[in-house]
């Protein structure tokens, strides 16, 4: 079988690439704008997916969270050895695979990222020194793990539901910089009134938890007779 193209390996690693400083709410516009119409449309249905049914499929939801997370990881070790597809592939199938019976385990760290990502947005919001985000994010992973511990139904269906309200609002903006009457009028409204991006993404997350609440209230009892 023959290699990929160079193009198409730097165009996976361009999509695993993390960025080399905290994202600005400008910076999260610019990856809407530059953003393909099918990866948009992947993030709406993706974002649909966790937003309701979270709870329902989360260990299928959850091993795909490690799978990128070890793709990403196995490709710039596979790069540095020349194969970054082939590093990528091989770190998928492992994370995901050790996923499955460290599903608790895997959920608290998937529960202490989002935790980091959201204790440093906030301390960025309230305009605290940026220079020691790192405390907030720091606050938000061990919180956000133990949580998870303590509740963990809870926090599997507000975790599928941050996530999956995030992937389809930007999903939704990566579609809407389609249009270009539309773009330049909504980065404007984006940037003279930054408190639109968080509130449209925490409106989703809290309708996407309410739901799973109440679609999948029983299953966790249903589950547990069955054992």
């Amino acid at each position: 079988m023959n290699p990929p193209p160079p193009e198409t390996t730097n165009h996976l690693w361009d999509m695993l690439k993390l960025p080399a400083h905290w994202p600005l709410q400008t910076d999260l516009l610019q990856w809407c704008q530059n953003m393909s119409p099918g990866a948009a449309t992947i993030l709406v249905m993706g974002g649909m997916v966790y937003l309701l049914f979270g709870w329902y499929i989360f260990r299928g939801l959850v091993m795909l969270n490690a799978a990128i997370l070890g793709a990403y990881i196995g490709g710039r070790l596979g790069e540095k050895g020349g194969s970054f597809v082939a590093g990528a592939c091989v770190g998928a199938f492992v994370s995901a695979a050790l996923t499955w019976p460290l599903m608790k385990y895997a959920v608290a760290f998937m529960g202490g990222i989002f935790g980091a990502l959201l204790g440093a947005s906030m301390w960025r919001a309230v305009g605290l020194e940026p220079s020691l985000c790192w405390a907030g994010a720091l606050t938000g992973l061990v919180g956000f793990g133990l949580l998870s511990f303590i509740l963990f139904k809870a926090s599997v269906m507000m975790y599928t539901s941050l996530q999956g309200s995030v992937m389809l609002i930007f999903g939704i903006l990566g579609l809407v910089y389609k249009y270009q009457d539309i773009a330049p009028k909504l980065t404007e409204s984006m940037t003279l009134k930054p408190f639109l991006l968080p509130v449209s993404i925490f409106i989703p997350a809290l309708l996407g938890l309410i739901y799973q609440q109440t679609q999948f209230a029983g299953a966790e009892g249903a589950t547990a007779k069955k054992k």
